[in-house]
Protein backbone atom coordinates (compact mmCIF):
# COMPACT_ATOMS: atom_id res chain seq x y z
CA UNK A 1 0.00 0.00 0.00
CA UNK A 2 2.81 2.41 0.93
CA UNK A 3 4.77 1.44 -2.17
CA UNK A 4 1.82 2.20 -4.38
CA UNK A 5 1.23 5.55 -2.71
CA UNK A 6 4.87 6.56 -3.03
CA UNK A 7 4.97 5.48 -6.64
CA UNK A 8 1.89 7.53 -7.41
CA UNK A 9 3.37 10.56 -5.69
CA UNK A 10 6.66 10.25 -7.54
CA UNK A 11 5.01 9.82 -10.92
CA UNK A 12 2.77 12.80 -10.19
CA UNK A 13 5.79 14.87 -9.20
CA UNK A 14 7.74 13.91 -12.30
CA UNK A 15 4.83 14.60 -14.63
CA UNK A 16 5.87 17.55 -16.84
CA UNK A 17 3.76 20.66 -17.10
CA UNK A 18 1.75 20.61 -20.36
CA UNK A 19 3.70 22.55 -22.97
CA UNK A 20 0.60 23.96 -24.64
CA UNK A 21 -0.58 25.67 -21.45
CA UNK A 22 0.68 29.25 -21.32
CA UNK A 23 -0.30 32.12 -19.09
CA UNK A 24 0.75 35.76 -19.30
CA UNK A 25 3.85 36.56 -17.27
CA UNK A 26 2.19 39.28 -15.21
CA UNK A 27 -0.75 37.01 -14.43
CA UNK A 28 1.63 34.26 -13.34
CA UNK A 29 3.50 36.69 -11.08
CA UNK A 30 0.22 37.90 -9.60
CA UNK A 31 -0.93 34.35 -8.85
CA UNK A 32 2.45 33.48 -7.36
CA UNK A 33 2.47 36.54 -5.10
CA UNK A 34 -1.10 35.82 -4.04
CA UNK A 35 -0.01 32.31 -3.15
CA UNK A 36 2.84 33.61 -0.96
CA UNK A 37 0.52 35.84 1.08
CA UNK A 38 -2.02 33.05 1.33
CA UNK A 39 0.52 30.54 2.64
CA UNK A 40 2.58 33.00 4.72
CA UNK A 41 0.21 35.25 6.60
CA UNK A 42 3.01 36.22 9.00
CA UNK A 43 4.32 38.46 6.21
CA UNK A 44 1.69 41.03 7.13
CA UNK A 45 0.38 39.79 10.48
CA UNK A 46 3.76 40.14 12.23
CA UNK A 47 4.33 43.80 11.21
CA UNK A 48 0.69 44.61 11.98
CA UNK A 49 0.93 42.96 15.39
CA UNK A 50 4.09 44.83 16.38
CA UNK A 51 2.63 48.10 15.09
CA UNK A 52 -0.52 47.57 17.18
CA UNK A 53 1.54 46.83 20.28
CA UNK A 54 3.66 49.93 19.70
CA UNK A 55 0.53 52.06 19.28
CA UNK A 56 -0.86 50.70 22.52
CA UNK A 57 2.38 51.42 24.36
CA UNK A 58 2.74 54.92 22.92
CA UNK A 59 -0.86 55.79 23.82
CA UNK A 60 0.10 55.80 27.50
CA UNK A 61 2.74 58.49 26.86
CA UNK A 62 0.12 60.94 25.57
CA UNK A 63 -0.91 61.56 29.18
CA UNK A 64 2.23 63.65 29.72
CA UNK A 65 2.70 64.67 26.09
CA UNK A 66 1.89 68.34 26.75
CA UNK A 67 4.57 68.66 29.44
CA UNK A 68 7.12 66.74 27.37
CA UNK A 69 6.64 68.90 24.29
CA UNK A 70 6.80 72.10 26.36
CA UNK A 71 10.10 71.00 27.89
CA UNK A 72 11.48 69.90 24.50
CA UNK A 73 10.68 73.23 22.82
CA UNK A 74 12.92 74.98 25.35
CA UNK A 75 15.94 72.88 24.34
CA UNK A 76 18.47 73.52 21.59
CA UNK A 77 17.36 72.38 18.07
CA UNK A 78 19.30 69.09 18.00
CA UNK A 79 18.14 67.93 21.43
CA UNK A 80 14.61 69.19 20.74
CA UNK A 81 14.31 67.06 17.64
CA UNK A 82 15.76 64.02 19.41
CA UNK A 83 13.29 64.38 22.26
CA UNK A 84 10.16 64.87 20.14
CA UNK A 85 11.02 62.42 17.36
CA UNK A 86 12.21 59.66 19.71
CA UNK A 87 9.00 57.54 19.50
CA UNK A 88 9.01 57.76 15.70
CA UNK A 89 12.68 56.79 15.54
CA UNK A 90 12.00 53.86 17.84
CA UNK A 91 9.21 52.68 15.57
CA UNK A 92 11.51 53.02 12.56
CA UNK A 93 14.15 50.93 14.29
CA UNK A 94 11.51 48.34 15.13
CA UNK A 95 10.48 48.26 11.45
CA UNK A 96 14.07 47.48 10.43
CA UNK A 97 14.26 44.63 12.92
CA UNK A 98 10.89 43.22 11.87
CA UNK A 99 11.88 43.32 8.21
CA UNK A 100 15.03 41.29 8.81
CA UNK A 101 13.35 38.88 11.23
CA UNK A 102 10.33 38.12 9.04
CA UNK A 103 12.51 38.00 5.92
CA UNK A 104 14.92 35.46 7.40
CA UNK A 105 12.20 33.09 8.65
CA UNK A 106 10.27 33.41 5.39
CA UNK A 107 13.31 32.56 3.24
CA UNK A 108 14.25 29.56 5.37
CA UNK A 109 10.74 28.09 5.09
CA UNK A 110 9.88 29.20 1.54
CA UNK A 111 11.05 26.15 -0.41
CA UNK A 112 11.29 23.54 2.33
CA UNK A 113 7.70 23.89 3.51
CA UNK A 114 6.16 23.04 0.15
CA UNK A 115 8.11 19.79 0.10
CA UNK A 116 7.39 19.01 3.73
CA UNK A 117 3.60 19.37 3.41
CA UNK A 118 3.73 17.85 -0.11
CA UNK A 119 1.92 20.85 -1.60
CA UNK A 120 4.70 20.95 -4.20
CA UNK A 121 2.84 18.10 -5.95
CA UNK A 122 -0.02 20.51 -6.57
CA UNK A 123 2.08 23.57 -7.44
CA UNK A 124 4.17 21.56 -9.89
CA UNK A 125 1.02 20.69 -11.81
CA UNK A 126 0.35 24.36 -12.55
CA UNK A 127 1.82 26.15 -15.58
CA UNK A 128 4.27 28.14 -13.46
CA UNK A 129 7.96 27.40 -13.97
CA UNK A 130 10.45 26.76 -11.20
CA UNK A 131 12.31 29.93 -12.24
CA UNK A 132 9.22 32.10 -11.87
CA UNK A 133 8.35 30.46 -8.55
CA UNK A 134 11.79 31.06 -7.04
CA UNK A 135 12.07 34.61 -8.42
CA UNK A 136 8.63 35.45 -7.07
CA UNK A 137 9.61 34.14 -3.66
CA UNK A 138 12.87 36.11 -3.82
CA UNK A 139 10.93 39.30 -4.58
CA UNK A 140 9.19 39.03 -1.20
CA UNK A 141 12.19 39.97 1.01
CA UNK A 142 13.85 42.09 -1.68
CA UNK A 143 10.89 44.23 -2.81
CA UNK A 144 7.48 43.38 -1.39
CA UNK A 145 8.31 43.08 2.31
CA UNK A 146 10.25 46.39 2.58
CA UNK A 147 7.37 48.27 0.93
CA UNK A 148 4.79 46.48 3.08
CA UNK A 149 6.69 47.13 6.33
CA UNK A 150 7.15 50.75 5.36
CA UNK A 151 3.44 51.18 4.57
CA UNK A 152 2.43 49.74 7.94
CA UNK A 153 5.05 51.83 9.75
CA UNK A 154 4.05 55.03 7.96
CA UNK A 155 0.36 54.45 8.71
CA UNK A 156 1.23 53.83 12.37
CA UNK A 157 3.28 57.01 12.54
CA UNK A 158 0.45 58.97 10.92
CA UNK A 159 -1.93 57.71 13.61
CA UNK A 160 0.59 58.73 16.26
CA UNK A 161 0.88 62.23 14.79
CA UNK A 162 -2.90 62.57 14.62
CA UNK A 163 -3.34 61.43 18.22
CA UNK A 164 -0.55 63.70 19.48
CA UNK A 165 -1.89 66.68 17.55
CA UNK A 166 -5.37 66.13 19.00
CA UNK A 167 -4.00 66.01 22.54
CA UNK A 168 -1.94 69.17 22.03
CA UNK A 169 -4.85 71.06 20.48
CA UNK A 170 -7.12 70.08 23.36
CA UNK A 171 -4.51 71.42 25.77
CA UNK A 172 -4.37 74.67 23.77
CA UNK A 173 -0.82 74.22 22.44
CA UNK A 174 0.38 75.14 18.95
CA UNK A 175 1.08 71.97 16.97
CA UNK A 176 3.11 73.57 14.18
CA UNK A 177 6.37 73.25 16.15
CA UNK A 178 5.59 69.59 16.85
CA UNK A 179 4.91 68.91 13.17
CA UNK A 180 8.16 70.62 12.19
CA UNK A 181 10.18 68.26 14.36
CA UNK A 182 8.35 65.12 13.29
CA UNK A 183 8.52 65.83 9.50
CA UNK A 184 6.49 62.71 8.75
CA UNK A 185 6.81 62.63 4.95
CA UNK A 186 10.55 63.30 4.81
CA UNK A 187 11.34 60.80 7.55
CA UNK A 188 9.02 58.29 5.87
CA UNK A 189 10.85 58.65 2.57
CA UNK A 190 14.21 58.22 4.30
CA UNK A 191 12.93 55.12 6.09
CA UNK A 192 11.72 53.57 2.82
CA UNK A 193 15.06 54.34 1.18
CA UNK A 194 16.95 52.77 4.08
CA UNK A 195 14.78 49.64 4.14
CA UNK A 196 15.24 49.03 0.41
CA UNK A 197 18.96 49.81 0.18
CA UNK A 198 20.35 48.43 3.45
CA UNK A 199 17.89 45.75 4.56
CA UNK A 200 16.94 44.42 1.12
CA UNK A 201 19.42 45.07 -1.71
CA UNK A 202 22.59 45.07 0.41
CA UNK A 203 21.42 41.99 2.31
CA UNK A 204 20.44 40.14 -0.89
CA UNK A 205 23.22 37.50 -0.59
CA UNK A 206 21.94 36.56 2.86
CA UNK A 207 18.44 35.99 1.50
CA UNK A 208 19.85 34.11 -1.51
CA UNK A 209 21.79 31.79 0.80
CA UNK A 210 18.69 31.13 2.88
CA UNK A 211 16.70 30.24 -0.25
CA UNK A 212 19.43 27.83 -1.31
CA UNK A 213 19.42 26.12 2.08
CA UNK A 214 15.62 25.99 2.03
CA UNK A 215 15.70 24.25 -1.35
CA UNK A 216 18.41 21.78 -0.27
CA UNK A 217 17.74 20.88 3.37
CA UNK A 218 15.25 18.14 4.11
CA UNK A 219 15.05 18.93 7.81
CA UNK A 220 16.10 21.75 10.15
CA UNK A 221 16.71 24.35 7.44
CA UNK A 222 17.25 27.11 10.01
CA UNK A 223 20.04 25.10 11.65
CA UNK A 224 21.70 24.36 8.30
CA UNK A 225 21.44 28.03 7.35
CA UNK A 226 23.35 29.32 10.37
CA UNK A 227 25.61 26.42 11.36
CA UNK A 228 28.03 26.52 8.35
CA UNK A 229 28.74 30.30 8.56
CA UNK A 230 29.23 30.07 12.33
CA UNK A 231 31.52 27.06 11.90
CA UNK A 232 33.59 28.81 9.22
CA UNK A 233 33.98 31.92 11.36
CA UNK A 234 34.94 29.85 14.41
CA UNK A 235 37.49 27.75 12.50
CA UNK A 236 39.05 30.85 10.94
CA UNK A 237 39.43 32.40 14.37
CA UNK A 238 40.85 29.16 15.80
CA UNK A 239 43.31 28.38 13.01
CA UNK A 240 44.39 31.84 11.79
CA UNK A 241 43.30 34.14 14.65
CA UNK A 242 41.49 36.35 12.13
CA UNK A 243 37.86 37.36 11.67
CA UNK A 244 37.60 38.26 7.99
CA UNK A 245 34.60 36.01 7.30
CA UNK A 246 32.76 37.26 10.39
CA UNK A 247 33.48 40.85 9.33
CA UNK A 248 32.14 40.10 5.86
CA UNK A 249 28.91 38.75 7.30
CA UNK A 250 28.63 41.74 9.62
CA UNK A 251 28.99 44.16 6.72
CA UNK A 252 26.15 42.40 4.93
CA UNK A 253 23.82 43.06 7.84
CA UNK A 254 24.79 46.75 7.88
CA UNK A 255 25.94 48.73 4.86
CA UNK A 256 29.19 50.67 5.19
CA UNK A 257 28.39 54.12 6.68
CA UNK A 258 28.31 56.83 4.05
CA UNK A 259 27.70 54.42 1.17
CA UNK A 260 23.92 54.67 0.96
CA UNK A 261 23.48 58.02 2.75
CA UNK A 262 25.32 60.70 4.71
CA UNK A 263 23.83 60.48 8.18
CA UNK A 264 24.16 62.49 11.36
CA UNK A 265 26.50 60.71 13.82
CA UNK A 266 24.53 58.93 16.51
CA UNK A 267 21.19 59.56 14.77
CA UNK A 268 18.75 57.27 13.01
CA UNK A 269 18.71 57.15 9.18
CA UNK A 270 15.38 59.06 9.28
CA UNK A 271 17.02 62.20 10.71
CA UNK A 272 16.03 65.33 8.71
CA UNK A 273 19.70 66.15 8.06
CA UNK A 274 20.33 62.80 6.36
CA UNK A 275 21.44 63.14 2.74
CA UNK A 276 20.83 60.14 0.52
CA UNK A 277 23.51 59.13 -2.00
CA UNK A 278 21.91 56.59 -4.36
CA UNK A 279 24.54 56.96 -7.11
CA UNK A 280 27.35 56.25 -4.66
CA UNK A 281 25.41 53.28 -3.35
CA UNK A 282 24.81 51.86 -6.84
CA UNK A 283 28.48 52.39 -7.73
CA UNK A 284 29.69 50.30 -4.79
CA UNK A 285 31.49 47.19 -6.16
CA UNK A 286 30.47 45.09 -3.14
CA UNK A 287 26.81 45.68 -4.01
CA UNK A 288 27.19 44.14 -7.47
CA UNK A 289 29.36 41.33 -6.17
CA UNK A 290 26.54 40.60 -3.76
CA UNK A 291 24.02 40.60 -6.62
CA UNK A 292 26.20 38.09 -8.53
CA UNK A 293 26.45 35.82 -5.49
CA UNK A 294 22.70 36.11 -4.97
CA UNK A 295 22.06 35.14 -8.61
CA UNK A 296 24.21 32.01 -8.19
CA UNK A 297 22.38 31.03 -5.01
CA UNK A 298 18.98 31.52 -6.65
CA UNK A 299 20.01 29.60 -9.78
CA UNK A 300 21.05 26.66 -7.60
CA UNK A 301 17.76 26.93 -5.70
CA UNK A 302 15.83 26.77 -8.99
CA UNK A 303 17.72 23.64 -10.03
CA UNK A 304 17.20 21.95 -6.68
CA UNK A 305 13.47 22.70 -6.71
CA UNK A 306 13.21 21.28 -10.22
CA UNK A 307 14.53 17.86 -9.27
CA UNK A 308 13.70 17.49 -5.57
CA UNK A 309 10.54 15.72 -4.55
CA UNK A 310 8.57 15.91 -1.32
CA UNK A 311 10.46 15.21 1.90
Amino acid sequence: MNTQTNGTAESYFERPVPADVEIPVLQGIYWSLQREFWENRSLYLAPLGFAALFLLASSFTTIHLHEMVSEALALEPARRHARIAAPYDQLGGLAMGILMLVGVFYCVEALQRERRDRSILFWKSLPVSDLMTVLTKASIPLVVLPVLVFAITFATQAIMVLAASTVLLVRGQDVSAYWAEVSLFRSGFLLLYHLITVHALWAAPIFGWLFLVSAWARRSALLWAFLPPVAIAALEKLWFNTAHFASFLGRRFMVTPGTDAVTVPGAMPMHPMTQITPLRFLATPDLWIGFAVTAVFLALAVRLRRYRGPN
